[in-house]
């Protein structure tokens, strides 16, 4: 397939880009900067596009000819409107420019966020009670796409029905090492932090309930690849590891991998470890044979992690890997 991807050299998106070119497809690759990270845009089966996603015009140009869209680029806005403007609307125009075009296919990128707070044992069906702009924004854009199953004729009349297949996926805590030499990573700054902590040999206190259920962009990246390949439609997968990984967990990996630390990691003084509430991501693995806890890649990370944390404490000049709107 020749699929058309926003986002595509970002956290999760450079991961994606990665697997699509492995299965076989060639991509039309939205992109700011080209020149960013030429080992993308100078890979065989990528056309790069240069524009961002508020370049209606050329998106919509651009997806023309297209099997699929995958869009995972996040618009950001710091009030109602300007969310509005900056991710919803563009998501509804490249979903409704799709439909002109006689593209087939439309995976879009919302959040865990459209659902709110976590719920003990929530999954793909639990009620929408976004708890700030952000998570509103991703639900508001995934019941526009899936109302999107026909035009209006008219007010009140039923017009022309949608043939494209509009599914979703949900991500959760989503972490990852540049794919690509000068790649990106939205690396949580506690990895860092706790890394230099780590090499400095500090005592830290880290809560055992401050945690989620980590998933690396290479392990979601799958499921794009096998959503944009599959003939579902109206579909939402929550996308996250099965496993709960506390801050705690992650400072005592990145100590394991530092035999110099001999200080402590311990909870604060007053904590009651309590019992993790969980996502449930059944959906994800009893369609597509997709589950994943995550610690090889978690542990990878950190390692990363330290090397950087390790450089910078040397004085060394670090690439900075972190893309933001």
């Amino acid at each position: 397939m020749r699929i058309f991807i926003t986002g595509g050299t970002g956290n999760i998106g450079q991961y994606v880009t990665k697997a699509l070119l492995e299965a076989g497809h060639s991509l039309v690759l939205l992109t700011r900067t080209p020149s960013r990270i030429p080992a993308i845009a100078a890979l065989e089966g990528v056309t790069a596009v240069e524009g961002n996603i508020l370049d209606l015009e050329t998106m919509d140009k651009a997806l023309r000819g297209c099997d699929a869209v995958v869009h995972i680029a996040l618009g950001w806005g710091n009030d109602p409107v300007e969310m509005l403007e900056h991710d919803t609307k563009v998501t509804l125009f490249l979903a409704n420019a799709a439909e002109k075009a006689g593209v087939g296919k439309f995976v879009y990128t919302s959040s865990t966020a459209a659902m709110g707070n976590l719920r003990d044992g929530m999954d793909e069906t639990a009620l929408l009670v976004p708890s700030d702009l952000y998570g509103a924004t991703k639900a508001a854009s995934e019941l526009y796409l899936l109302g999107f199953k026909q035009y209006y004729g008219g007010q009140g009349k039923y017009g022309k029905t949608v043939s494209l297949k509009r599914n979703i996926i949900r991500p959760g805590y989503t972490f990852s090492n540049p794919a690509y030499p000068g790649g990106a990573s939205q690396s949580d700054t506690r990895f860092l932090d706790i890394s230099k902590a780590v090499l400095q040999n500090e005592d830290l206190s880290l809560s055992e309930n401050d945690g989620t259920q980590f998933l690396s962009a290479a392990q979601i990246a799958q499921l794009y690849v096998k959503l944009v390949e599959s003939e579902l439609n109206d579909e939402i997968f929550l996308a996250l590891g099965r496993k709960f990984v506390s801050w705690a967990d992650i400072a005592r990996i990145a100590a394991e991998m530092t035999p110099s630390y001999t200080a402590t990691i311990s909870p604060p003084p007053d904590e009651i470890k309590r019992t993790p509430k969980y996502y449930n991501v059944d959906k994800m693995a009893n369609i597509f044979g997709l589950c994943f806890n995550g610690d090889e890649d978690l542990r990878e990370h950190i390692r990363w992690n330290l090397e950087r944390a390790a450089a910078l404490l040397a004085g060394k000049d670090v690439h900075n890997p972190y893309h933001v709107w």
